[in-house]
């Protein structure tokens, strides 16, 4: 199998190297998924978009600690989890950093 990317317009090398490794962990999750996903027929960008809806809610304790907690996964994401042998923890524990979703990053970046 050859490995495609587009055309990538970096000038050092430590970040083309950094695309391909990018590009080639991609590769490979598509090898590793397509199997399990196959008997649900779903493509992995199928299955992956699917999987896009799961997300987590802060709690906040009184005594101020935080953590996050995933809800319930929709059927066919459970599925697609259980199918790629994915066993998701129940809660996850906050390092205090905000997540920075696509809308957010634009206004950061006019900012800097």
């Amino acid at each position: 199998m050859q490995l495609e990317m587009r055309p990538i317009h970096v000038r050092l090398a430590s970040r083309t190297r950094g695309h391909a490794l990018v590009v080639m962990l991609a590769y490979r999750s598509i090898k590793e998924l397509a199997p399990y996903w196959h008997a649900l027929d779903l493509t992995v960008a199928e299955g992956l978009k699917e999987l896009e809806a799961l997300g987590v809610t802060e709690i906040a304790l009184a005594s101020g600690a935080r953590y996050h907690r995933i809800p319930q996964p929709r059927p066919l994401s459970q599925q697609l989890l259980e199918a790629a042998r994915v066993k998701l923890p129940p809660v996850l524990p906050t390092k205090g950093v905000q997540p920075v979703t696509k809308k957010k990053l634009a206004s950061r970046r006019k900012a800097v």
